[in-house]
């Protein structure tokens, strides 16, 4: 017996549980969901030349729209290896394979239409933050595992000192609310977080204020007012004010790893990364931020929803 949407839509919390969204949220997105799988299929089946209908030949594991939805939203809440995700459905791991890298394209397009994608492109990011409410921001590198390169020159790339493993890491910037407005590049987890926000040229609306750790010690966009713990000074201490000052700037900031612990309800961000096709890491992290916003939007007080990242 496989999982099917008809099953668990008389079951909210284990629906809930399985994929990180509600009921009603999951049925928020199937409309844009259908969008995008529409797209797929004239972009990939509706080609010149094409002699077999579509639909033709035999039943597809997944012909239900909501059962594509759930199969690809287990996918990222579970991170089960692709063999259990096959048999959970009723397919070969093989099968498993095809339809997980097909439907991470669809479910980001979807988010798309949802306008829930974080920006990423550097260029972009001062007008995308200039349209936000609220001219305070929150920086920030996220790492996640990967398993050990092959390459030795890889595994030295990616072994990151910090985490005392290979990762990789991504620049994330949220405004108050949460919502991840900016996700970088994906990079080597060798990478210092300021080097990154250097190379991508990161710029900010003029008065903004950004809050930031001493990962950033250094980095300073013209017309942005820092907030920063202070170091403390080599052979001294800080004064009982700077001291002061650093929990007060730290229980702010303590907000942006609630944050990214809301990316990181999806378990294809917390496991040791085994997928191991081209882009895919970057691409599951930028739908993981899709997802998060727009569980936010879903949940959010009215209001909230002017300003939405595009």
């Amino acid at each position: 017996m496989k999982v099917t949407y008809a099953e668990l839509r008389t079951k909210p919390q284990i629906l809930c549980s399985l994929t990180g969204l509600r009921a009603s949220e999951f049925e928020g997105l199937l409309p844009s969901f259908e969008t995008a799988w529409q797209n797929f299929i004239q972009e990939t089946f509706q080609r010149e030349g094409r002699k077999r209908a579509i639909g033709a030949g035999r039943k597809a594991h997944l012909s239900d729209l909501e059962d594509q939805l759930l199969f690809i939203l287990m996918y990222f809440r579970l991170y089960p290896t692709q063999a259990v995700q096959g048999f959970l459905f009723g397919m070969s791991q093989a099968q498993a394979n095809e339809w997980i890298h097909r439907l991470t394209g669809v479910l980001n397009q979807a988010l798309g239409h949802e306008q829930q994608l974080p920006e990423r492109e550097p260029a972009r990011l001062e007008d995308v933050l200039d349209a936000c409410p609220s001219v305070e921001f929150i920086i920030d590198g996220s790492e996640r595992r990967i398993n050990r390169p092959k390459d030795k020159a890889d595994r030295k790339q990616y072994y990151s000192g910090k985490k005392k493993a290979h990762t990789v890491k991504n620049l994330v910037i949220h405004d108050r609310k949460g919502k991840v407005r900016y996700l970088s590049d994906t990079y080597e987890g060798k990478k210092h977080d300021k080097k990154i926000a250097d190379e991508e040229d990161l710029r900010f609306p003029h008065g903004s204020t950004l809050w930031q750790d001493t990962g950033f010690q250094g980095f300073a966009p013209k017309g942005v007012t820092i907030q920063q713990p202070k170091k403390k000074p080599k052979g001294s201490s800080l004064t009982t004010i700077e001291k002061m000052n650093n929990r007060s700037i730290s229980r702010l900031r303590v907000e942006v790893e609630h944050h990214i612990g809301g990316i990181k309800r999806c378990q294809i961000l917390v496991q040791p990364f085994r997928n191991w096709v081209d882009h895919y890491v970057d691409d599951v992290m930028e739908t993981a931020c899709g997802l998060h916003n727009f569980r936010l939007t879903h949940r959010a007080k009215p209001g909230y929803l002017l300003g939405q990242a595009a």
